[in-house]
């Protein structure tokens, strides 16, 4: 593409490149207001709802496990429909469970708005293919990992907002069960809000939105399966599972891990839970930035050395925060586990896109899928009535060792990442891989 940016200028709005790169970060933080809002208010809702913890568990696997298709589809569509129309019609979609979950007044009825509201997190998706249409490839890593940090700053910052919302609306004398139900309409509102911006302010391309240039699918493209023999995909699969899903997870189950382990109140768990998102403010971006530098150095062994590195920190620093005696530590450990997993984020998303240039979307939304996946999983761990929080904490520490010794054995392409990314790039085969996706 002609017009993609070869320089990332995060304090500008100017062109439709900087518009679109902050606008579909902003548009992935909003959907994690509503994928996660419910999270920090657990506790009154655990209570009002009369939850086991297994009924909670089932919950939080629901409200990840839709997120794994949702990626894969989302990712053809973009191809199809353009991202601009994809993230409108998903945001609009997206809001309809938002708005309704306050009508649940059951367990069944609230899993099955949890699992409805999962496919938000699909938005991951449209936030990154977006970015790589108006980027050049040597800083499509450090764009990435940049959207999708700030993206995931939602987490955090909702874990903040939602409870002083909640409290908020008890303050003008609703109760504690009409509370949560009405505080999660902000953020439904939200997410039509954004839709409007991003129709309004945003194109497909630098040159434009896909039916202004004429743009159609290439039917000779056909998807190479073969290539899901590629054991470097399957690694990358395994680390991005051990980092953004034990990142979702956390999301999930954080503020009743400190209500329940060191008995704070509703709105204080929510503050700590909220710290360890904030972290992506910058720690995402980093791993991205070190990983295209590195790669720049190295080579492909070099981002891979790098990713088995911060994984490692990662399940170190989670077993410390599993083990920790009070809440001093706790919080010191979580933000130390928390700035290698958000790396970790970051470094994987900076080896994707060139693990294979003719089927980089399939290659993105496997890998990504494979962050909602290990999310599921752990989900199982925090259900189980035999197993304590800090035992699923240590478990997933230990996984997390485990994945970065295969990443370290994991040899990923020799040579200079420069020198492939100097290569042209043309509009048709980006728009027709799904790059970034």
């Amino acid at each position: 593409m002609k017009h993609q940016l070869t320089k990332l200028n995060i304090f500008s709005v100017k062109g439709v490149q900087m518009r679109t790169f902050h606008i579909t970060w902003l548009m992935f933080f909003v959907c994690f207001f509503g994928w996660f809002g419910l999270a920090p208010l657990m506790p009154t809702i655990r209570a009002e709802l009369h939850l086991t913890k297994a009924m909670v568990g089932n919950t939080i696997i629901a409200s990840v496990a839709s997120t794994i298709i949702a990626r894969l589809i989302i990712g053809r569509l973009c191809d199809t429909w353009g991202p601009r129309k994809t993230a409108v019609r998903l945001l609009i979609a997206g809001s309809l469970p938002v708005f309704l979950v306050g009508l649940a007044h059951s367990y069944t009825t609230f899993l099955l708005f949890r699992l409805a509201i999962g496919v938000i997190g699909a938005s991951f998706v449209i936030t990154q293919f977006h970015t790589s249409m108006m980027f050049a490839p040597k800083i499509k890593g450090t764009a990435n990992a940049v959207t999708g940090g700030w993206g995931n700053l939602g987490g955090g910052v909702t874990n903040m907002v939602m409870p002083l919302i909640f409290a908020a609306i008890v303050g003008f004398g609703y109760t504690k069960a009409e509370a949560w139900r009405y505080a999660m309409i902000v953020p439904g509102v939200m997410m039509l809000v954004i839709a409007f911006i991003y129709y309004k302010f945003t194109k497909d391309t630098p040159e434009g939105n896909y039916d202004e240039i004429g743009y159609v699918k290439s039917r000779s493209h056909k998807t190479n399966w073969k290539i899901l023999a590629d054991w470097r995909i399957w690694a990358l699969t395994l680390a991005y599972a051990m980092c953004f899903g034990m990142e979702i997870t956390f999301d999930n189950v954080a503020s009743l891990h400190f209500v329940d382990s060191f008995h704070l109140s509703q709105s204080s768990a929510g503050f700590w839970a909220g710290i360890f998102g904030f972290m992506n403010i910058f720690a995402r971006a980093l791993g991205g930035i070190v990983s295209d530098k590195v790669g720049g150095k190295y080579g492909m062994r070099g981002k891979g050395l790098l990713l088995a590195c911060v994984l490692l920190f990662e399940g170190c620093g989670l077993l410390l925060f599993a083990h920790a005696g009070s809440l001093v530590a706790a919080i010191s450990f979580m933000l130390l586990f928390a700035l290698f997993l958000k790396m970790s984020n970051g470094a994987t998303y900076g080896i994707v896109p060139f693990i294979n240039a003719k089927n980089v979307g399939l290659v993105a939304g496997i890998v990504g899928a494979g962050g909602n996946l290990g999310g599921m999983l752990f989900g199982f761990l925090f259900k189980s009535t035999s197993i304590t929080y800090v035992e699923a904490f240590t478990y997933i520490g230990y996984a997390v060792i485990i994945v970065s010794l295969i990443v370290l054995i994991t040899r990923f392409r020799k040579g200079k990442v420069v020198q492939e990314e100097a290569q042209p790039v043309s509009l048709t085969p980006a728009l027709t891989t799904g790059e970034g996706a």
